[in-house]
């Protein structure tokens, strides 16, 4: 007789110095289920994972896995016994090709040298079940962000596991690799396996979960079989409040032209793009995985070089080739990558919220003006944290994303851009970022929001630039804005570009 589940947390409890993560939460996973696991950012889903991998000694409860009590000293110990995880921030090899990293750890060896023939055909093996075209000796450095998440997914699924953790696995994909993820979580829940589904994309959840589990601060709120849910229900169990709406787009005065972006061109990622940005305006960028979007804000921002075109600000041309060109020109970035080309881990809050503008801070720095200005933007924000000292790495990823916000909000700029500002952010923490969008526009600030997230992209903007392949495909009016419209002009390179008035 099958039991009834291959996994049991029963009353964890973990705690760090001034914070008690979890407060005593209890999971219980089917064999042959997807488990979504919701919650907004800081409620826990990740610390009880970490308990669960090894990577955290829970304070109490216990863990019964596959019928037997078990207490994994680390990541290694827990897939050795069949429990492997996809996580949300990436963590690859890139000097390293893609079967090195596969199989990391655990190579084939052939007397005393590894096998890299067998090691590549394993590879092949693999990339043939699960249907995906990559090739097994690339440098992982030189794959997209996506097909770097796809390797990750073949990865967890090469142990053999009874039980996935999937973390935001689908954050970076295209609609069509995540329509592709979904069929080998079909593939693998018909073959008796266990998936813990965390992602804050709740259209995702109705697709695919069979039961959910809500935490809130820490706590274990409800457990449901998805089809006793809905998106409304979900919500409110996830905020404690009912959220009337996800997308506070205020009517705002739209000023003078602040940007002026014209026949801009980066190599091949961003061919002839013309737009201009107001005052008091948010102008979305929507378009697919290699679409440019993200191309042309670098360029702006002086981290890609321009081969062509020009950028006026306030009608003076300008030059920029760095980034710190960029901010004294009162241009700031937030980027996609929050990991890669955001945080400093091991620095504190405050570190990371004043590093893009030190020189205001004097020599020797004025330690308690930057402890001012940072305690400032973690109230305004509500970053939830200990202290403004503890190291960034330790919060969510929300939380972390909120920081940065922090950080160029700190620069005083005329035009923010943020790319993807709210990917693998709660439904929570994603109105308070888009109110402090509207707010910010509201005050004159001129805003460029690069979204993949149609909802969003459509609630958020005034005007919405569309691009395809670096080229700049479309660019309508709010009154204008229809979903099929959009992605009729994001799949292929006919135009409809008006001139912006």
């Amino acid at each position: 007789m099958q039991q009834e589940y291959v996994l049991e947390m029963i009353d964890i409890v973990k705690e760090f110095p001034g914070v008690k993560a979890l407060q005593g939460v209890t999971l219980k996973v089917r064999p042959g289920k997807v488990h979504a696991l919701m919650g907004e950012n800081g409620a826990g889903k990740s610390t009880l994972m970490k308990c669960l991998l090894g990577i955290y000694q829970a304070n109490s409860g216990k863990i019964i896995y596959d019928g037997k009590e078990v207490h994994f000293k680390n990541t290694q110990e827990a897939l050795n016994a069949g429990i492997s995880m996809i996580h949300q921030e990436l963590s690859p090899v890139p000097e390293r090709n893609v079967s090195e990293n596969l199989w990391l750890g655990r190579v084939p060896v052939k007397g005393f040298k590894v096998d890299h023939k067998k090691m590549r055909q394993d590879s092949l093996d693999l990339f043939k079940r699960l249907n995906l075209d990559v090739n097994p000796d690339a440098k992982m450095g030189s794959l997209t962000v996506a097909k770097m998440q796809m390797v990750e997914i073949a990865k967890a699924v090469s142990y053999d596991s009874k039980v996935i953790v999937m973390d935001e696995p689908t954050s970076s994909l295209t609609e069509t690799e995540v329509e592709h993820l979904f069929k080998i979580i079909e593939d693998l829940t018909a073959r008796n396996v266990a998936v813990i589904y965390i992602s804050h994309k709740m259209e995702e959840i109705f697709r695919i979960a069979d039961d959910v589990t809500v935490f809130r601060d820490g706590c274990h709120v409800a457990t449901e079989e998805a089809k006793n849910l809905d998106i409304d229900k979900l919500i409110t169990l996830m905020v404690g409040r009912e959220m009337t709406d996800m997308f506070p787009k205020v009517d705002c005065p739209i000023g003078d032209v602040v940007l002026k972006v014209e026949n801009l061109s980066a190599g091949t990622a961003v061919r002839n793009v013309s737009f201009e940005l107001h005052r008091g305006e948010i102008l979305g960028m929507a378009g697919l995985v290699g679409a440019g979007r993200t191309e042309t804000a670098e360029a702006i921002f002086g981290m890609r070089h321009i081969t062509g075109g020009k950028i006026y600000k306030d009608g003076k041309e300008l030059h920029i080739k760095s980034p710190e060109q960029a901010i004294k020109n009162g241009i700031a970035l937030l980027t996609e990558d929050r990991r890669g080309s955001g945080i400093i881990g091991l620095l504190s809050i405050i570190d990371n919220t004043v590093i893009a503008d030190l020189k205001k801070y004097g020599f020797p720095l004025n330690h308690k003006k930057m402890r001012a200005d940072t305690e400032k933007y973690v109230e305004a924000l509500n970053t939830k944290t200990p202290s403004v000292d503890t190291p960034i790495k330790n919060l969510s990823g929300g939380n972390q994303q909120k920081v940065l916000v922090g950080r160029w909000l700190l620069t005083a700029p005329d035009v923010l851009i943020v790319d993807e500002p709210t990917r693998g952010i709660d439904v929570g923490a994603k109105a308070e970022i888009h109110s402090l969008l509207s707010k910010l526009a509201g005050e004159g600030k001129a805003i460029i929001m690069i979204s993949s997230e149609m909802p969003e992209v459509m609630g958020m903007s005034d005007r919405i630039v569309i691009m395809h392949e670096g080229l700049m495909t479309g660019i309508l009016d709010r009154n204008e804005f229809d979903s099929e419209l959009i992605l009729k002009f994001a799949t292929s390179d006919e135009k409809y570009v008006k001139e912006a008035q």
